[in-house]
């Protein structure tokens, strides 16, 4: 079976070991979970964040920690973020990028803190609109364009706004950069498991707050 460019990867690559850094890098996402309270800003998050990393062993990162909250959670990942603290009744996520083991784990999610109900529909409907677009994945063998034409579809539906310059990308073992393999949403073929993350991020239709989710594809 003949790899396609988009699909390659180092000699180092081990699938397994991509696993390991998929958990690795969601026990980080959950340490700075714990540490996020109202008042702190997103520098000082960050700030924090790596003596989670340090803790669990990270090697390096592969893109900058994001930590986004309130309105900021709208802007996308090239986008500067306006100085805020996170409120009693707030919404924030988190990306990360990490390497463990030579391989890169790719995961995001969001939460709320305090009562807000509103917010907690968005994030929630975020991991939901990624499930559903990873199953029609996994059951209807979609090409990675053909993903993101689902996930417009199904969060339309859902009544959330789907932000299209965020559309997913390769993996691998580090650095995934040389394989220049470009996004996931603009893949013509299926793409396999193990190699690419799913991001999905979504916006309320009117009100300054959003979602964002991702993940490895697999195919459990």
């Amino acid at each position: 079976m003949t790899t396609l460019p988009q699909e390659a990867v180092g000699t180092r690559f081990d699938p397994q070991r991509m696993l390991h850094a998929r958990e690795r890098s969601w026990a980080a996402l959950r340490g700075i979970r714990e540490r996020m309270r109202p008042g702190i800003t997103e520098d000082e998050a960050k700030a924090e964040a790596m003596q989670v990393f340090q803790a669990l062993g990270m090697e390096r990162l592969w893109h900058p920690v994001i930590v986004r909250i309130g309105s900021n959670t709208t802007k996308t990942y090239r986008e500067r973020s306006d100085p805020v603290r996170l409120g009693d009744d707030d919404i924030y996520f988190i990306d990360l990028g990490l390497v463990f083991e030579g391989h890169e784990g790719d995961v995001g999610d969001t939460f709320v803190i305090g009562h807000a109900p509103e917010k907690q529909a968005c994030a929630d409907a975020a991991r939901e609109l990624f499930q559903l677009t990873a199953d029609a994945w996994r059951q209807r063998n979609l090409t990675g364009e053909a993903l993101y034409a689902f996930a417009e579809e199904r969060a339309q539906a859902m009544g959330w706004r789907l932000n299209h310059e965020i559309k997913g990308h390769r993996v691998s073992d580090f650095p995934h950069s040389v394989h220049k393999a470009g996004d996931l949403g603009e893949y013509g073929e299926r793409p396999s498991g193990g190699l690419w993350i799913l991001e999905i991020q979504i916006a309320h239709p009117t009100e300054p707050y959003g979602a964002f989710y991702e993940d490895l594809l697999t195919r459990d």
